[in-house]
């Protein structure tokens, strides 16, 4: 049963009419792993989209009505956090450019239903940083939950200075100046990033990443982030919004961004790992545009082994005994690719022997 359920929830997302023949253990793992994934109200709101709601049974209902009365409500409050955001940032000149979740609430765009928030992210130019941070302690958002060497490690080699979090609200936000570290191997530039953004209409002040960039900056930090908890949901927001920008000359305008971006791999990674797990339609032509940033053989075989597993819901019944490696290889890939080699061994050995017995004497 194990082998036959570990794909249950990529295979509902692929083919939602397939619910109305699942038995009552089949919808406890689904709603198991979409829940471990962060995908509980997403499901809910593509289960409705094929008309099979009524194929949900009662008992399993209110797991769903839950989940997208929550999301309902985070949508709300993330309009209204913007506001906020905007206006403790009145002074900086320029105009708020929201990132990822936040900014597919703000656009309205079809990857903000059912999606669930952990922060808001924004960015602003590198000089705006301590204005940035300023204004926002002024509006009660103050770096929380984080050692000296941590806040150091961000402030020194990080794209963004530490999560501020509300001393009200509890609200998170991340404020980047860039999407990768400045130590990281690729090197988008920022400047051609938000001299792209667009508007949101009913928003004033507010913008959000040109549609080619959201795609390839969510494809980004998919792929350079070590800890892939919701997986899964990331590959549905890239799905969602590659189906939304889709038309003839869409994808031609993607690959030459992701090559005049330094991010043409995370791309073809994105587009691999897309068509395996969600069917995402890429027309033949991109894959051959992307071709040439493709790894050898050998790399590819062993991310195949990687990825399918570590983008997987976090959930047992998800797992095999390659799992852990597979994680743990997806850990060490990201900070590769985030830092030469001088300084990730240090800070590598810091988390790993020092960090712990700064928070406990006595670390498990």
């Amino acid at each position: 049963m194990k082998v036959l359920s570990r794909d249950l929830l990529a295979r509902t997302l692929r083919s939602p009419e397939s619910v109305s023949r699942f038995s009552m253990s089949e919808w406890d793992i689904l709603v198991r792993q979409a829940r471990t994934a962060g995908l509980l109200a997403r499901l809910a709101h593509r289960l409705g989209q094929h008309g099979q709601t009524a194929s949900i049974p009662a008992v399993v209902r209110w797991h769903f009505d839950a989940a997208e009365t929550l999301a309902h409500k985070q949508r709300t409050a993330v309009h209204w956090e913007l506001q906020q955001i905007r206006k403790a940032l009145r002074d900086l000149g320029g105009p708020l450019i929201v990132l990822k979740g936040a900014a597919y609430v703000a656009a309205d765009l079809p990857a903000a239903e059912g999606r669930l928030f952990n922060d808001i992210d924004i960015l602003v130019p590198r000089e705006s940083l301590p204005k940035a941070e300023s204004s926002l302690r002024l509006a009660g958002w103050h770096a929380t939950g984080l050692s000296e060497y941590d806040k150091r490690y961000y402030r020194r080699w990080m794209h963004e200075i530490p999560p501020m979090q509300h001393v009200q609200r509890d609200t998170v936000i991340d404020v980047h100046h860039a999407i990768l570290p400045d130590t990281a191997r690729y090197h988008p530039d920022s400047a051609k990033l938000r001299s792209r953004a667009v508007a949101v209409d009913g928003l004033p002040g507010i913008q959000v990443l040109a549609p080619e960039d959201r795609i390839l900056h969510s494809a980004t930090h998919l792929f350079h982030d070590g800890e892939l908890p919701h997986g899964l949901r990331d590959l549905t927001d890239l799905d969602l919004l590659l189906r939304d920008a889709a038309a003839p000359d869409f994808w031609p305008r993607l690959t030459a961004r992701a090559d005049e971006l330094e991010l043409s791999r995370s791309l073809f990674y994105a587009l691999r790992y897309l068509r395996h797990f969600l069917d995402t339609p890429v027309p033949d032509s991109v894959s051959a545009a992307l071709a040439p940033v493709a790894p050898n053989r050998v790399t590819l075989a062993l991310m195949d082994r990687i990825f399918t597993r570590v983008l997987a819901p976090a959930h047992a019944g998800c797992a095999d005994a390659f799992t852990p490696l597979a994680r743990q290889a997806a850990f060490v890939r990201a900070h590769w690719l985030r830092m030469p080699a001088h300084l990730l061994l240090p800070h590598l050995f810091h988390k790993a022997f020092i960090s712990p017995y700064q928070r406990d004497p006595k670390p498990a």
